[in-house]
């Protein structure tokens, strides 16, 4: 299985922001939506980062209260991991796993074409095992 069948079942929605936008607005931004992080994107809709709430969470341990007025080009992750519809769920999952992540944007073509959670992978791998599951069942039940 492959990112674009993640991508066909839930949507090719990604919330973007901009890099000059301050933490308190992305905060609040993540709990209206109610994901877990924001791809960050330049006036050419590029990926330029992602900040999820670990690196909230971060910058407000270091920085206290005054840390939601910094602008996220202070504090997103800059180095973004990214895939494309024709990786494999199982190369994500290492991917994450490997990286401590559990966002990855999906770039066709060089655009952003969606985003792939930890969550949609393992949705998706249960949902695969279900049906692998039933199959057996069937298999064993007509032999």
């Amino acid at each position: 299985m492959t990112v674009r069948s993640i991508l066909s079942a839930k949507g090719s929605d990604v919330t973007t922001i901009d890099p000059n936008t301050n933490v308190a607005a992305a905060a609040r931004l993540l709990a209206e939506r109610k994901i877990g992080a924001l791809v960050v994107t330049g006036a050419d809709r590029r990926i330029v980062g992602i900040l999820s709430e670990r690196d909230i969470v971060n910058v407000l341990a270091k920085g206290g209260a005054a840390a939601l007025d910094r602008p996220l080009t202070e504090v997103m992750t800059r180095k973004v991991t990214t895939c494309s519809p024709a990786d494999t769920i199982s190369s994500i999952m290492e991917r994450m796993t490997a990286g401590k992540f559990r966002h990855v944007p999906v770039l066709e073509q060089g655009r952003l074409a969606g985003i792939v959670s930890i969550g949609d992978v393992v949705k998706h791998r249960l949902q695969e095992m279900e049906t692998e599951q039933a199959a057996l069942r069937d298999y064993i039940q007509t032999a």
